[in-house]
């Protein structure tokens, strides 16, 4: 088997919907100094000759020829939680995570068909701004931060061709969007409204802007 490409960085892989070509690609151009798999996340290091460094969770979900096998592997470190705790096995995967001091983590297989466990999983970012570490959940479509401050992104380097504003917690006000095909100048973005949805990128370089609140920013792709 092969092993992972490091650097100093986190990748935590869960068991939701994962492309095994987008994740292959991640570990091929990113270096990970860590990569986790919580739960049936498992299984994509398996099919694909792979090992992770730690695999932590309940194992309720994973095949239990999978959980056998890497019980195995001497490389391998697994962590087995009971399956009624009050922690996600995705929070667990990320706090861990967060633990080892990293200045980024990327998480992915945390969309899928569940809308509770990807809700859950997106308010999980918000670990990531207390900690002061940037996570990015993503998918072959989709790459989601969390904002607590005004940030710059480049159309050379997006992810796909919209830009979507969702406010976290309550209102996000101030919101000043400069280089976009909508601007706004001063507005208030409150979680009954869908003023922030499927903007785009017109200029080399977009502004998002505020003053006071936290901003899902989602780059997305059909």
């Amino acid at each position: 088997m092969k092993t992972v490409q490091r650097e100093n960085r986190v990748l935590i892989v869960s068991g939701g919907s994962i492309d095994d070509a987008f994740v292959l690609d991640l570990l091929e151009k990113n270096g990970y100094e860590t990569v986790i798999a919580c739960d049936s996340g498992m299984e994509f290091f398996r099919r694909n000759g792979l090992y992770p460094d730690l695999i932590l969770g309940d194992f309720d979900s994973a095949d239990r020829n999978t959980v056998d096998y890497f019980k195995e592997q001497t490389k391998v470190r697994l962590e087995q939680f009971p399956a009624q705790k009050d922690w996600t096995d995705t929070e667990l995967a990320v706090r861990r995570g967060l633990e080892l001091e990293p200045e980024h983590m990327d998480l992915v297989g945390a969309t899928g068909t569940r809308l509770d466990h990807v809700l859950g999983n997106l308010q999980l970012l918000a670990l990531g701004l207390e900690a002061g570490v940037q996570i990015f959940l993503m998918d072959a479509h989709n790459r989601i931060r969390l904002a607590d401050r005004p940030l710059k992104l480049t159309k050379s380097e997006q992810y796909g061709d919209f830009i979507s504003l969702i406010p976290y917690g309550g209102e996000v006000s101030g919101l000043t969007l400069k280089g976009m095909k909508y601007p706004l100048d001063g507005a208030t973005l409150r979680q009954d409204v869908t003023l922030g949805i499927s903007n785009e990128i017109v200029d080399d370089e977009a502004l998002i802007f505020f003053t006071e609140g936290k901003l899902y920013v989602m780059e997305t792709k059909d």
